[in-house]
């Protein structure tokens, strides 16, 4: 996988279902990948209704969702190892890191990942 395709962290998909047009330009024409971890926290999280579900499930059928193989496990330990990112996040680093394509987060937590290949998004623009 390369060229147009980026990993959605979970809080950049929370933002765009939530109405976030400035995403649209950085999401537009691009092959959306998400670690299996993305999907699980999106699906359990409690906050949503019936209606938003139904949305978010939609949403999710759109994208590539990539499950945990060995190089990705591998990858996540070493992360958190030398990182010290929570376990959820060394996953979903690994899991862009392994597929070699950026990964679009709001969590400043990833700036601790020099090496990765990080498009920082901030909410506030």
């Amino acid at each position: 996988m390369s060229g147009s395709n980026i990993l959605l962290d979970t809080n950049i998909i929370l933002y765009f279902l939530n109405g976030d047009d400035t995403l649209l330009p950085l999401l537009e024409d691009r092959n959306l990948v998400l670690s299996i971890i993305t999907e699980i926290e999106l699906l359990g999280f409690e906050g949503f209704n019936k209606s938003e579900l139904a949305k978010t499930k939609e949403f999710l059928d759109k994208c590539t969702i990539i499950n945990l193989n060995t190089d990705i496990k591998n990858r996540a330990v070493a992360i958190r190892r030398k990182f010290k990112l929570k376990l959820p996040d060394a996953v979903i680093m690994a899991t862009a890191e392994s597929l070699e394509i950026p990964l679009i987060t709001a969590d400043y937590d990833f700036k601790k990942v020099k090496s990765a290949n990080i498009i920082l998004y901030d909410s506030q623009q």
